[in-house]
C-alpha cells in the first residue's frame, strides 16, 4: 500500500540532539522510496498557518484586473500568474497532454539572489491590509524549517553542510496557489489539470496545503492521491538535490488534479517554498554507491532551463530521465 512516510523534525529544531541520526535514517528511508515526507515537529505556529490562509483569501479574491496589475514581465520569476498561463510540464520537455494550459493561478515572491538585473527582490505586493506582513512572517518560518531540513538530509548523506555549501545566498521562492476555475471558455475535452506533471527544479520544497484532494504523486508508474495529515507540512526534492545524488533521492513526480463536483473544480489552496541554491554554485554530482552521475551545470542554468519550459513555453530538452517517466506513466 502507498503511504507518505511521516518523519519528526524536532530533533534538528528545539528537540533532543540526541535523536537526530534516527531522524536523518528516517529521511533517508523517506526519499530512497517515496520522495515526499510528511513533516511533523517543525514548530511553525498555528497563528502563522491561519495568517498565511487569510492572505491567500484576500489576494486570490481581488478582481482580476487587480490581480494583473501585479503580473511581473521582465523575466523575473514574481508576481501575479493568471490561470491558463503556465504549463509546466513543459519544463520536463513534456506537452500538456489536454487541450489547455494549467488552470492554476499563483502569486510569488522571492528573494534578491534571482531578482531583477537592476537589483532588488523584485517582488511587487499587492495593497492589502496585513498581507505583506503574513507572507514574510511565513517565509520566516520556512526558512527556519529549510535550514533544519537541510543539515538533517546533510547528515543522512554522511556531511551535514553538503546542502548548505549550495546555498550562502539562496534563491528562494514563495509560490501562493489557487485553484478554482471558474465556468468560462473551456475547449472541448479540455483536460481539466490544475498543475500538470512535474519535479520542482531545485533543492528542497516545504509545502503548505488545504487538506482538500488534489495532489498526486507518482510512484511504481501509478499516481497516488496525497493529502496533508492534520498540522503537518509536506516535503519533497527537487531536480538539484536529485542530480547532487545521482537519483539515490529522485525528484519525485507530482501533479495536482483537484475535484471536479456538479461541474465546478473543488477550490485547492497551498503555498509552495522553494529552496534552490545560489545562483552561480556548481551542481556535481557526489561519488556515492550506485549514484549514475549527471552533466555539471549551475543553479542558475538548470533553473533558466525550467523556467523557460513553464512559463515560456520553450520545451526542456536537459530533463530526459524525468519524461520517461511520464511517459510510462501515460502508458
Amino acid at each position: 500500500m502507498f503511504d507518505v512516510p511521516t518523519v519528526d523534525l524536532s530533533p534538528y529544531l528545539d528537540g533532543d540532539p540526541a535523536v537526530r541520526p534516527r531522524t536523518a535514517i528516517a529521511l533517508d528511508r523517506a526519499c530512497r522510496t517515496v520522495g515526499f515526507v510528511q513533516l511533523v515537529g517543525h514548530g511553525v505556529r498555528s497563528r502563522s498557518v491561519a495568517a498565511l490562509g487569510d492572505a491567500l483569501d484576500a489576494f486570490f479574491a481581488l478582481p482580476m484586473e487587480q490581480k494583473k496589475a501585479l503580473v511581473v514581465t521582465d523575466g523575473t520569476n514574481r508576481g501575479y500568474s493568471p490561470p491558463r498561463t503556465e504549463s509546466v510540464s513543459r519544463s520536463l520537455g513534456v506537452e500538456q497532454a489536454g487541450n489547455m494550459n494549467d488552470y492554476f493561478e499563483a502569486f510569488n515572491v522571492g528573494t534578491a539572489a534571482d531578482g531583477p538585473e537592476d537589483g532588488g527582490d523584485g517582488n511587487v505586493w499587492p495593497d492589502l491590509p496585513g498581507f505583506r506582513d503574513a507572507v514574510e512572517t511565513w517565509t520566516r518560518e520556512a526558512r527556519r524549517v529549510v535550514r533544519a531540513l537541510a543539515s538533517a538530509l546533510g547528515d543522512a548523506l554522511g556531511d551535514r553542510q553538503v546542502l548548505h555549501r549550495l546555498a550562502d545566498d539562496p534563491v528562494q521562492v514563495l509560490r501562493l496557489n489557487h485553484y478554482a476555475l471558474e465556468e468560462q471558455d473551456l475547449p472541448d475535452g479540455a483536460d481539466l489539470s490544475g498543475m500538470g506533471e512535474h519535479t520542482d527544479y531545485g533543492l528542497v520544497t516545504v509545502l503548505w496545503a488545504d487538506r482538500v484532494p488534489g495532489l498526486q504523486v507518482l510512484h511504481d508508474g501509478t499516481w497516488h492521491d496525497v493529502v496533508p495529515d492534520e498540522g503537518a507540512l509536506l516535503v519533497n526534492l527537487g531536480d538539484l538535490t536529485a542530480r547532487i545524488t545521482g537519483d539515490r533521492w529522485r525528484s519525485t513526480l507530482h501533479r495536482v488534479r483537484p475535484p471536479v463536483r456538479d461541474g465546478r473544480v473543488l477550490r485547492r489552496r497551498s503555498a509552495a517554498f522553494f529552496h534552490d541554491g545560489d545562483p552561480d554554485a556548481v551542481v556535481e554530482t557526489l561519488p556515492l554507491p550506485g549514484a549514475r552521475p549527471y552533466p555539471s551545470t549551475t543553479v542558475r542554468e538548470h533553473l533558466a532551463r525550467k523556467l523557460a519550459g513553464s512559463r515560456a513555453g520553450t520545451l526542456n530538452t536537459t530533463a530526459a530521465r524525468e519524461a520517461a517517466r511520464v511517459r510510462e506513466a501515460a502508458r
